[in-house]
């Protein structure tokens, strides 16, 4: 069996109710999924939260990934076995990563969220609310389309909006509907994306409150009518539904850790084609009831931490007290073209640019970064010391995070050196970017200060793809980047700290109700296909309701 899995299953599970209490929550008022799940209303936070954040990040990963959640979820625990009252605010898993390759995102070893199963699974149904939430704004579409006295006029050659599926499937990523005849609809090329890309999911993790939410949803660009004018969602009169079948995915959800510490989970947009962090309302959530919050951003500091910071935080007002950037061994054996499980620490070495390059961002954003050296059984004393002497001399608090093995005790000194470098108020927060800045002005910037590039080329597609969000006023949106988390270039193949490279965006995909712009770079897919052997052929029940196989 899985190590994660059994740890899991093994656990004892406290009642909802006494996690709730822990954060001062009277029991009755949380909304229960069962026994070990609940709701929490949105009443819950405060107008101004006294809570310190903290987020986790990492170096650029490797295919074997480096822990952030893990981290996240240890550092969580380690804080609180010292006293500090802490909460961990995550983002859910996506079903298409647990039946693919990567498994889900509840933290591994002793540094778990749990229920483990149920998490990883269909939760509380928040992913199902917003499939339907996106794929009713989709069926209104072609019901428009299907009318002969439509006074939108759609053009159904610029339809923006496709269906989505919380499942990887790549034979949806491109298809004609409508097919079969009149009564079928228009016939017309469309495609899927999964879940988490759904500009629904990124409304939903950027909302305030729930007028804030229909406003979003109004603001959804769909498509363009004959006249090339844009349509938005409130042109097909579809908000109104679309936020009745979000009214209870917008609450956050409340669980609790292996060692029976509150953990909120909320939303769980990708980090490499959507902002890559949980909602907002998780996190002030967190932060009207909690002393510290622990919350992370997907991928590394180039991605999910740029995003979080230029998208999350500075639309609502959010400020980080301090960054762990996590890293490891094995990715810095790789990024200085070693082998991830063959011991180097002259391998290590010549990684360290990557990792440096990593706290250097976190900078660039004015909040200090501790590393936490995520550690492994492989890991020898040398390599470790190769990464610790570096941070010493560049000026970063480092800690070894012990907390697959260990749980909280395990990550004792990252928690402490968090905590003083969170109490030392060093972190003076501040955007990248202003969004008044020009569109081609907040890309170069991200480019070049995050990334390291020396420029930013445009393909003719995305030329004129600029031109035309231009010519309907949406260039004073943010900017979210899609390309490759493999790279801190847009090109999977240049590992350590690539030089001399220029960023090229291909095309726009335009989210103006999330209030932002996806320059796309490289080839990111936003319907991902299963691998050759996925996951789920590993995967089983029996007839007491065990599972088996699931990690």
């Amino acid at each position: 069996m899985n190590p994660d899995l059994e740890i899991a299953q093994k656990a004892t599970l406290r009642p909802i109710g006494q996690i709730a209490e822990k954060l001062g929550i009277d029991p009755a008022v949380i909304e229960p999924y069962g026994h070990y799940k609940a709701k929490l209303p949105l009443s819950l936070i405060s107008k101004n939260p006294a809570g310190r954040l903290i987020l986790v990040t990492a170096l650029t990963p490797t295919p074997a990934g480096e822990g952030k959640t893990t981290v996240s979820i240890g550092l969580s625990e380690g804080m609180n076995q010292l006293g500090h009252k802490t909460a961990v605010v995550l983002r859910e898993p996506s079903l298409g990563p647990v039946f693919g390759i990567k498994g889900g995102a509840a933290g591994g070893g002793h540094a778990q969220v749990i229920p483990m199963e149920d998490i990883n699974l269909h939760f509380t149904g928040d992913f199902s609310a917003i499939e339907k939430a996106n794929n009713l704004l989709a069926a209104l579409i072609d019901n428009e389309l299907q009318k002969r006295d439509s006074a939108l006029r759609l053009d159904p050659r610029n339809i923006l909006w496709k269906r989505v599926m919380d499942m990887n499937d790549r034979a949806l990523r491109q298809m004609v509907i409508g097919l079969g005849g009149p009564s079928n609809g228009m016939p017309r090329e469309t495609g899927f994306n999964i879940t988490p890309a759904s500009e629904i999911m990124a409304i939903l993790c950027l909302a305030e409150d729930f007028s804030d939410l229909k406003e979003r949803l109004g603001n959804i660009l769909v498509g363009f009518n004959l006249d090339r004018e844009a349509v938005y969602a409130r042109d097909l009169a579809a908000v109104g539904a679309m936020a009745i079948l979000l009214k209870d995915a917008i609450k956050p959800n409340l669980v609790q850790t292996l060692e029976g510490n509150p953990a909120i989970l909320h939303g769980g947009p990708f980090a490499n084609i959507a902002q890559g962090t949980n909602s907002v309302i998780a996190t002030k959530m967190g932060l009207s009831l909690a002393d510290f919050v622990v919350t992370e951003a997907g991928f590394s500091t180039e991605l999910g931490a740029e995003k979080f910071f230029n998208i999350k935080c500075a639309s609502s007002g959010l400020r980080p007290e301090a960054a762990v950037v996590v890293a490891t061994v094995r990715a810095l054996r790789y990024h200085g073209g070693g082998v991830i499980n063959e011991a180097s620490a002259d391998k290590v070495k010549a990684g360290l640019a990557n990792l440096q390059k990593h706290v250097e961002n976190i900078g660039k954003h004015g909040v200090s970064a501790v590393v936490a050296i995520n550690k492994f059984s492989d890991d020898t004393p040398e390599e470790i010391a190769v990464i610790q002497n570096a941070c010493a001399n560049w000026g970063v608090r480092v800690a070894v995070s012990d907390g697959w093995a260990k749980g909280g005790t395990g990550t004792h000194d990252l928690a402490r050196a968090v905590v003083d470098t969170v109490q030392s108020g060093t972190s003076q927060f501040k955007p990248l970017y202003q969004p008044e800045d020009s569109v081609s002005s907040k890309i170069n910037t991200i480019a070049r200060e995050l990334y390291g590039a020396v420029g930013v080329q445009y393909t003719a597609e995305a030329a004129m793809n600029l031109r035309r969000i231009e010519r309907i006023g949406l260039g004073g949106l943010r900017i979210c980047m899609a390309k490759t988390q493999s790279s801190l270039s847009d090109d999977p193949e240049k590992i350590g700290c690539p030089e001399g490279f220029d960023i090229t965006v291909r095309s726009f995909e335009i989210a103006s109700g999330a209030g932002f712009l996806v320059p796309i770079a490289g080839n990111i897919m936003r319907m991902p296909g299963l691998p050759a052997k996925p996951a789920s052929m590993g995967m089983d029940i029996d007839d007491k309701g065990v599972i088996t196989g699931l990690s």
